[in-house]
Formats: structure tokens, C-alpha cells, sequence
């Protein structure tokens, strides 16, 4: 017997590890942007790389790592981080990664692959139940099931 079929909760602990490393990977980056390099800098060296709209697309790498990174660790609005985050490592391996290979050791692929792979998975797969995500649904859920109406607005 597998051994998720003899402990229910090992997917959810597997889920809830993966995303705490993902989303420390993405906040570092993102705080990196933010903080440490700075917009302008960050926005200069988008340009050097020839990635289109520099300061637009140095705001969108910076806020979509941080606060997707911080949605991963927090298990919430994962489809929506996860998709964000992945389009991020598009451009990121369509204009600085893919020329080079597959092995990062010459500037290739493979890092931005996994980041933009393991992101499509929680927004395809969810979070587990160790989420924040998993705590609204179930309780939007069971506000459903209760059989309560739903408001009307006030009538003036």
C-alpha cells in the first residue's frame, strides 16, 4: 500500500513543504527587486536583456514573485499566484535562459523551468489542506450546504 493511503495527511505535509520553499524562492526575488537593487536598477538591466517595457515588466517580475511568494507560503489564491508566477518564469527563460542550454551552470533553463513547473502545479493541483485556500472553501462550502439563504439587498 502506498504509503499517502496509510497517512491522508503525507500528500497535504508534502504540499505544504513544497510550497514554503517555492514561495521563500520567490520572495527572496522578489524582496531582492525590491529592496536591495531597486526599480530603476532592476528596469536597467531588463532593458539590457532586450525584455520589452523594461519598467513595466521590472514592476511585474518584483510585485508577481514577492506577493506570489507570499500567496505560496500562505497557501492563498494559489491558481491565480501559481499562473502569474509561471508566466514570470516564461519571460524569464524566453528572454534571458533559453539560448544557453539546459543546465544553469551555463546560464540555461533549467532553474526557471522547475520554478515555472512547480507553480502550475499549485495552481493546477491546489495547496492541500494545510492552506488557506482549503479553510475558505471549505467554509464557503459549508455556508452551502447549510441551507442559508442567500441576502437579498434592502429594499428602499
Amino acid at each position: 500500500m502506498l504509503p499517502a493511503r496509510r497517512h491522508p495527511l503525507l500528500p497535504d505535509a508534502g504540499l505544504l513543504i513544497g510550497r514554503l520553499a517555492l514561495g521563500a524562492v520567490f520572495i527572496a526575488h522578489g524582496w531582492q527587486k525590491l529592496h536591495d537593487t531597486g526599480h530603476a536598477a532592476v528596469a536597467a538591466q531588463f532593458d539590457k536583456l532586450g525584455i520589452p517595457m523594461p519598467g513595466l515588466s521590472a514592476y511585474f517580475g518584483t510585485w508577481v514573485e514577492l506577493a506570489g511568494g507570499i500567496a505560496l507560503v500562505a497557501g492563498v489564491l494559489l491558481p491565480v499566484a501559481g499562473v502569474l508566477i509561471a508566466v514570470d518564469m516564461a519571460g524569464a527563460f524566453w528572454f534571458v535562459h533559453r539560448d544557453h542550454g539546459l543546465f544553469s551552470e551555463k546560464g540555461g533553463y533549467e532553474y526557471v523551468l522547475v520554478l515555472g513547473a512547480a507553480a502550475l502545479l499549485f495552481a493546477l493541483a491546489g495547496g492541500g489542506r494545510i492552506s488557506l485556500d482549503a479553510v475558505l472553501w471549505r467554509r464557503l462550502a459549508r455556508r452551502g450546504e447549510s441551507g442559508v439563504a442567500e441576502r437579498q439587498p434592502a429594499r428602499v
